[in-house]
């Protein structure tokens, strides 16, 4: 079977101002609330990828009316209200999805049918106990295969019942599963994080007209309210606008602006991490789209320290830290990364395989249980494995601008899950890149 592999040239220097994609969290959240309200709701800027074509598909075969995405990303959604869904015809498959298939998971707990949800080889391996254990205390039946992974089968027709549930880890995908089950259980269900998470379903909630109460790090809600239509402008990801931050950061000479980026305060970790390494990042053209806050990010060469990333800042960047350890190899100095053990149960060991990768080209890495420690100093060429994943693939690809030779990333299919025609924007920033099929 052949592959798509990245062979990216040494050098380069980043220059100009473009969008990056849609943020993937919003979007797949802008398709089940526009599914589950009252009314038509407009999306524009959703993210073609992927991962939320997959959500997508799962609502239309649920028997939702949506028109588009067209190619500027709009969607037309007929909503259907929070019990007009209907049960598909087979197993929904979510592809790659982890997101899709727990904010799902809670949602679909609440209906009178049964259902699958199935995903690839990579979601196949990835831990659901975490959802389906809270759920199971609130009344919902929702089988798993063998130690807890995909796919899921849900039994409709039960009657939920609202719990407290203390998060023993900070996961913004388990709280907006029990959530968005507490919309259909009797009572109010109450979630506290150990650690604050992305609140873009509290955001999207509010903004579809049902409430909430706030109370510190614990979330709210009554169920049995009812979702109103409305209109998303989908910011650019942040997730990943974060390649080119660091990309623009370790490239000397470089000087960009990433229009329209979502900096919401639950996500921009990664801005706050770079700056401690001393990376010259301005915010401008600050708004709020959608209850979401906006700003143009212009980010310029600088020359970058290692530092011990403080362990409050890892949840607000924990999809970032691929891209987050390509910098800490291009900094002067020793970069520490502790409490970062969820990096373990992504679409890959990110640990692992950022380890494996970064010492493949000569980059000083030690991976410990919950993090890394990285002595900066020079990259050099070589081959290195995506293990399938899409973040793992686009940080090696950032490594090239500080390469002493070209660096070759083997299988890169699955960047399309977040990021379509990564390659193409990659190279008119000023990425010496071509995609090769093996």
């Amino acid at each position: 079977m052949s592959q798509l592999d990245f062979v990216v040239d040494a050098g380069g220097v980043l220059q100009g101002a473009f969008r990056v994609p849609g943020d993937k969290s919003i979007s797949h959240r802008s398709i089940m609330f526009g599914s589950l309200a009252n009314g038509v709701t407009h999306v524009s800027g959703f993210l073609q990828g992927e991962d939320s074509l997959n959500t997508l598909r799962a609502f239309r075969a649920m028997g939702v009316d949506i028109d588009g995405p067209t190619e500027d990303g709009r969607l037309t959604i007929q909503g259907v209200g929070l019990k007009g869904l209907k049960q598909p015809s087979g197993p929904l498959d979510l592809g790659n999805s982890g997101t899709s298939m727990r904010l799902m998971a809670g949602l679909l707990s609440g209906q009178a049918f049964d259902l699958e949800l199935s995903g690839d080889q990579s979601l196949s391996k990835r831990p659901m106990k975490r959802v389906t254990d809270p759920l199971a205390q609130m009344n919902a039946r929702v089988d798993t295969a063998e130690g807890g992974r995909p796919p899921l089968k849900i039994h409709g027709g039960q009657p939920l019942k609202a719990i407290n549930y203390e998060m023993p880890v900070a996961s913004a995908q388990v709280k907006s599963c029990l959530l968005l089950a507490g919309i259909y259980a009797e009572g109010t269900t109450c979630v506290t994080e150990p650690a604050p998470t992305r609140d873009h379903t509290e955001r999207m909630l509010e903004a579809f007209g049902y409430s909430l109460k706030k109370d510190g790090a614990t979330v709210c809600l009554q169920g049995g309210g009812e979702l109103t239509a409305c209109d998303i402008d989908v910011p650019a990801d942040i997730s990943s606008a974060a390649f080119f931050i660091v990309g623009a950061s370790i490239a000397k000479g470089s000087d960009i602006t990433l229009q329209h980026v979502g900096i919401n305060p639950t996500r921009t970790g990664i801005i706050d991490i770079m700056r401690l390494m001393g990376a010259n990042i301005e915010l401008l053209n600050e708004t709020m789209v959608g209850g979401e806050p906006v700003a143009d990010i212009r980010i310029r060469s600088a020359e970058l320290q290692g530092v011990a990333i403080p362990e409050a800042l890892v949840p607000l960047a924990i999809d970032e830290f691929p891209v987050i350890f390509v910098a800490a190899a291009c900094a002067s100095g020793e970069t520490r990364v502790t409490g970062a053990k969820e990096l373990r149960v992504k679409e890959s060991d990110r640990i692992q395989v950022m380890a494996d990768g970064l010492q493949a080209l000569g980059v000083d890495a030690v991976p410990t249980d919950d993090g890394m420690i990285i002595q900066g100093g020079s990259i050099n060429g070589g081959k290195v494995h995506s293990r399938d994943d899409h973040r793992i693939a686009m940080a090696f690809t950032m490594a090239g601008l500080r390469a002493s030779a070209p660096i070759h990333i083997e299988d890169c299919e699955n960047v399309n899950t977040s990021f379509p025609d990564f390659v193409g924007l990659a190279q008119k920033a000023g990425i010496k890149i071509n995609a090769e099929v093996n």
